[in-house]
């Protein structure tokens, strides 16, 4: 069993330019809702939402190539140089209920740059137009066409926040499943328990400038419907430790001002109780989804520890 601490604190500081943006971000209106009532009346009231567009530059920049998965776009970058030995399947998050972020393509990018992989990332629908099992679904046929022409052993699975998510329970279902499954896992700050029922939480939630307790529990129970939130289904923070020492070789980067650090510590310990080589990198004072903040210091760290794990 491995026993050594699966933690390891990779900048003990915010780099400038991390400070400055998270000055920039305090004084905008968030992402979601800082309590349950104004998320509701925002799911309520909304029209639905669209998908970023793919940047321009990226035609110009690298090779992007378009399918389908379950009848939704899955968007493939490549390096100019043509697909690679790593393949990397790439879930957006957005609490289940956003759709891609304008930022979330410069990260997919700087991946395919600094790591040289190329990376699918499904366009998948949103809760609550479509039902939370439509995106497994999408999730499970994007695996299933990529599996098909690429050696599985070479594909990691990646995601953010819910998108992290959403590659962690795809992983448990394979693993389950008895068949092919992914060479590695790598999760950015994911959403590990849809219930945040650690009181542990409590401690960060005044350094978090995106996320609150109240708003990610409502969010939660909206993904869930008529299920238990709670559920090792639902938040594989619960998963088997059976299921989980199937899980291949995995990596964590969460910032220290970002709720779901105590769930990552928590869910990196288990990992490691069950077997699998599994390691969480921390950054001090880094919000959620750090990495997407592409030319800090802390972002660069991560891609290249990224490389380094694809190269081992």
């Amino acid at each position: 069993m491995l026993t050594d601490n699966p933690c390891e604190l990779r900048s003990d500081t915010p780099s400038l330019v991390m400070r400055a943006v998270k000055w920039l971000m305090a004084r905008r209106p968030p992402v979601f809702p800082h309590d349950a009532q104004g998320f509701a009346a925002a799911m309520a009231n909304r029209r639905l939402p669209a998908d970023a567009p793919l940047p321009a530059s990226f035609r110009r920049d690298f090779l992007v190539g378009e399918w389908e998965a379950a009848g939704h776009p899955v968007v493939t970058i490549h390096p100019k140089s043509g697909p690679t030995d790593w393949h990397m399947l790439y879930f957006h998050g957005g609490g289940f209920v956003q759709p891609m972020f304008k930022v979330h393509w410069p990260l997919v990018g700087a991946m395919v740059k600094y790591c040289g992989i190329s990376v699918s990332v499904p366009l998948y629908p949103v809760v609550p137009e479509s039902p939370h099992a439509q995106q497994d679904a999408v999730a499970d046929a994007a695996w299933e066409t990529l599996a098909e022409h690429h050696d599985p052993a070479k594909i990691i699975l990646n995601g953010d926040s819910a998108g992290g998510h959403m590659a962690l329970a795809l992983a448990l279902r394979l693993a389950k499943r008895g068949g092919a499954v992914p060479g590695k896992l790598a999760l950015f700050a994911p959403w590990l328990d849809l219930t945040l029922a650690d009181p542990e939480i409590a401690a960060v939630e005044p350094h978090d400038l995106m996320l609150k307790i109240g708003t990610l529990r409502a969010c939660g129970a909206l993904v869930a419907g008529e299920r238990d939130p709670g559920s090792a289904t639902l938040s594989p923070l619960y998963a088997a430790s059976e299921d989980l020492a199937r899980l291949p070789p995995t990596r964590i980067w969460t910032g220290r001002h970002d709720l779901f650090i105590v769930d990552s510590r928590t869910f990196a310990g288990r990992l490691r109780a069950a077997g699998v080589d599994a390691r969480l990198y921390e950054y001090e004072a880094a919000p959620h989804v750090f990495m997407a903040i592409t030319p800090t210091r802390e972002a660069k760290d991560v891609f290249a520890l990224l490389g380094e794990f694809l190269a081992a």
